[in-house]
């Protein structure tokens, strides 16, 4: 089945969303963190780590991170759940130069790794991790459910998929609101930072194009997760997915 966001790349529909995708954030890597913490005043810190959290109970030794970008999930997965190992894949160099960079100065090298990869074509074997997070990548995927099942297929038996992502509030006043700051702030904030004007105007249109709520349950369902549970953050802005294997 296809989803409306897969249809809406960043620059052109005759190339493929991957390969968008990957230019986008090497152009954007620079000045990525200060734009995100900026738009999101902050808060997005917030939602990482409450998302992290639960996770705690289920203390998991291998972690992949897809979708790493500049490593702040992947950096937050080793300092809150002390696991063996965590894996950042991603599929652009330039974030993971600077994801690299950040390890460093958190000390973490012996922890946390980086991989290119291409989450529609993972290069891990079969059952190999005990969790697998995604924190705002899953909108980027060529194909959710082909990435999805990916993600299942590498995940241990019992293992969980940690999920985040943004998500258009449906409550007035907030989707109004929200409607107003990510169709006219979120593209001129991003041309001041960035000059890419296309970049955020593809971030607003995939977060309202992404299946929400109850309806990526339902595909977490179809692709054979279990134990599905979600959870919306400040006023349905982020939404928190955790499925088991």
């Amino acid at each position: 089945m296809a989803y409306q966001q897969e249809i809406i790349k960043p620059y052109n529909k005759e190339e493929r969303k991957g390969t968008q995708v990957e230019r986008m954030f090497d152009n954007l890597a620079p000045t990525y963190d200060k734009m995100n913490h900026t738009l999101s005043l902050g808060i997005d810190r917030l939602w990482r780590n409450r998302a992290i959290d639960t996770l705690k109970p289920f203390q998991p030794k291998a972690i992949l991170d897809i979708a790493t970008g500049t490593g702040d999930f992947a950096i937050l997965a080793a300092e809150r759940l002390k696991p063996q190992f965590v894996i950042g894949a991603d599929i652009s160099h330039e974030m993971m130069e600077i994801a690299a960079h950040k390890v460093n100065q958190h000390q973490l090298e012996r922890i946390v790794s980086f991989k290119k990869e291409d989450c529609m074509h993972l290069s891990f074997e079969d059952d190999s991790f005990d969790a697998v997070t995604v924190a705002y990548g899953a909108r980027n995927f060529e194909s959710l459910e082909q990435g999805l099942t990916e993600i299942k297929r590498v995940l241990k038996p019992g293992g969980h998929l940690l999920m985040l992502e943004l998500a258009a509030p449906k409550d007035t006043p907030m989707k109004q609101l929200f409607w107003i700051y990510s169709h006219m702030v979120i593209p001129v904030v991003g041309w001041m930072f960035s000059r890419d004007v296309k970049a955020y105007k593809y971030l607003t249109n995939s977060v309202h194009a992404f299946p929400q709520g109850e309806v990526m349950e339902r595909v977490l369902c179809q692709i054979g997760f279990g134990r599905i549970q979600w959870r919306r953050f400040t006023f349905g802005i982020s939404t928190m997915y955790l499925a088991e294997k």
